[in-house]
């Protein structure tokens, strides 16, 4: 098993759309409708939109490549790019997204220590997520990872208000 991690740049925003598609679709699209998920993926994940992120000196993202094949992306937010008032010491982990093919390789854990050495690079002392109140795995999953909930904010999956839990974790 060969692991790798590569910075997206603005030439990538294709391979992008194309995995966050199919990574969000797999995840989430058995428990909302249709119409609402065609409605946030247009939303979040059109060219245009990706390409604004990419080039957001405040966001990073990453592929991460298992056996030479994408297997899933990371995003990073600093400074006014966070989805939340949270202060330069924070640092926010947006978005984990492994495709299920490769899903219980480790690859999660992967990304997320590469947040934490992204933070620490620039002097954060905490991180911290959304993560919708209905997806158990991946709340119990950032347990584990030391992660404790801190608050919540609404998310929006097309017209339908759901609950993101705010989970943070100190850096020390």
């Amino acid at each position: 098993m060969t692991l790798n991690i590569k910075k997206c740049t603005l030439e990538d925003s294709r391979k992008l759309q194309v995995i966050s598609y199919e990574t969000f679709n797999e995840t989430f699209k058995h428990q909302n409708s249709p119409e609402n998920m065609n409605a946030y993926l247009e939303r979040a994940f059109n060219l245009k939109q990706l390409e604004n992120e990419l080039s957001n000196i405040s966001s990073q993202f990453y592929f991460v490549y298992f056996n030479n094949e994408v297997a899933g992306y990371l995003k990073v937010n600093t400074d006014n790019a966070q989805s939340e008032e949270m202060g330069d010491e924070s640092l926010e982990i947006e978005r984990v997204y492994i495709k299920k093919k490769f899903q219980k390789h480790g690859l999660g854990k992967y990304l997320l220590n590469k947040a934490i050495e992204i933070a620490m690079e620039g002097k954060k002392n905490k991180i911290w997520l959304g993560v919708w109140e209905k997806n158990e795995n991946a709340i119990t999953f950032y347990k584990k990872l030391g992660f404790v909930q801190t608050g919540a904010h609404s998310f929006y999956m097309g017209d339908e208000e759901q609950m993101d839990l705010i989970m943070t974790k100190t850096l020390t």
